[in-house]
C-alpha cells in the first residue's frame, strides 16, 4: 500500500470512528432532549402539580385545626413527622410534606416515569428510531435514568418550595427547635431543610433503577408503571410486618424516614448511611440488569 493510499484509509477510517462514536456535545443534546420530552408531558406536570398540592392541603388541614389555639391531633403526635410543630414554625411544614409524600406519592410519581422510559418509547414505536440514530444502547439507558434521576430531585424540590411557601404565608418563621431540644437559627433551618430535600431526592434513586429494569422487561409503558408501583406497594407491605424483622433493612424503602436524624443536633449519621448505600446498592444491582436485558433485547418497534 502506498502512503497516499494509507492516508486515506486513515481519514476513511477516522471518518467512520467519528460517524460511530457521538460527541459529547451529541450525548448532552440528547439528554436535553430527554430532559424536555419528559417535563413537557402532561403526565409528568400533572404528577408534579400533585406533588405540589399535598403542602398546600396539609398546610390548610394544620392552619385550620389550630384556628382556635389547639393543637395538632389533640396533641397525641399522630400524622407525619413534625406535623405537630408547624404551627409554631412554618419551616417544618416542609419536613412535614417530604415525610407525609416519601412512603408513596413521591415514589410512585418516580416509578411512572421510570417505568416509561423504555417500554413507553417501545410501545409508541420509537425506541428502535432512537437506536438507529448515533446514541448506542448503553449511551440510550444511561441518558433514560439521568432524566429519571433528575425528575427526582425536580418532584423533591418541588414538595419542598411548595411547602416552604405555603408555610411562610400560613405560620410564623423564626429560629427552629431540634429533635434532640437544641436551638438553630433560622438561616441553619433552611440549608438543613435543603439537605433534607436532596438526601429525600437521592432516597429514590433505587426505585428509579427498579423501574428502568421493569420497563425493559415489556413493550407496554402501561405494564410496566403498573408493575413498579405494584412492586413498591408490595416492598411498603413487607416493611410493616414484624415477623419479616431481619429482611426489612435490605428493602429499599426502610430507611427512608431517617432523613429525620438530620434535625437531631449532633446529626445522627448511622441511618442515613445505611440509606444511601442501599440506594446505590440498589441503583448497581438493577441498572446493571437493566443493561444486560437491553443490550440483548430484540428490538422490533
Amino acid at each position: 500500500m502506498s502512503r497516499a493510499e494509507a492516508e486515506a484509509e486513515t481519514v476513511r477510517t477516522g471518518t467512520d470512528r467519528a460517524v460511530r462514536t457521538p460527541s459529547p456535545l451529541w450525548s448532552l443534546g440528547l439528554l436535553r432532549g430527554e430532559l424536555q420530552i419528559t417535563f413537557r408531558r402532561w403526565r409528568t406536570l400533572a404528577l408534579l402539580g400533585v406533588l405540589a398540592a399535598v403542602p398546600v392541603l396539609v398546610g390548610i388541614a394544620v392552619r385550620i385545626e389550630t384556628g382556635d389555639g389547639s393543637s395538632v391531633g389533640g396533641g397525641g403526635g399522630e400524622g407525619p413527622a413534625f406535623i405537630s410543630q408547624i404551627s409554631n414554625n412554618g419551616l417544618f411544614l416542609v419536613f412535614t410534606a417530604l415525610a407525609a409524600t416519601l412512603p408513596f406519592f413521591l415514589p410512585m410519581a418516580v416509578g411512572v416515569v421510570a417505568g416509561d422510559a423504555i417500554a413507553g418509547e417501545s410501545s409508541a414505536g420509537t425506541l428502535r428510531y432512537l437506536l438507529v440514530a448515533p446514541a448506542g444502547r448503553t449511551r440510550l439507558l444511561l441518558t433514560k435514568y439521568a432524566t429519571v434521576i433528575a425528575f427526582c430531585l425536580a418532584a423533591t424540590l418541588v414538595v419542598a418550595v411548595s411547602a416552604l411557601a405555603v408555610g411562610a404565608l400560613l405560620f410564623p418563621l423564626g429560629d427552629l427547635t431540634t429533635i434532640s431540644g437544641t436551638r438553630i437559627g433560622y438561616a441553619e433551618g433552611l440549608g438543613r431543610a435543603l439537605l433534607i430535600a436532596l438526601v429525600v431526592a437521592a432516597s429514590l434513586v433505587g426505585i428509579a433503577a427498579l423501574g428502568l429494569f421493569v420497563s425493559t422487561l415489556t413493550g407496554s409503558g402501561i405494564a410496566a408503571m403498573a408493575t413498579t408501583v405494584g412492586l413498591l406497594i408490595t416492598v411498603q407491605i413487607l416493611d410493616q410486618i414484624p415477623q419479616l424483622e431481619s429482611l426489612q433493612p435490605y428493602l429499599f424503602s426502610h430507611y427512608w424516614l431517617s432523613f429525620a436524624d438530620l434535625m437531631r443536633e449532633p446529626v445522627y449519621w448511622d441511618d442515613l448511611v445505611r440509606n444511601l448505600g442501599l440506594q446505590v446498592l440498589y441503583a448497581a444491582v438493577f441498572g446493571s440488569a437493566a443493561w444486560a436485558r437491553f443490550t440483548a433485547k430484540d428490538i422490533t418497534a
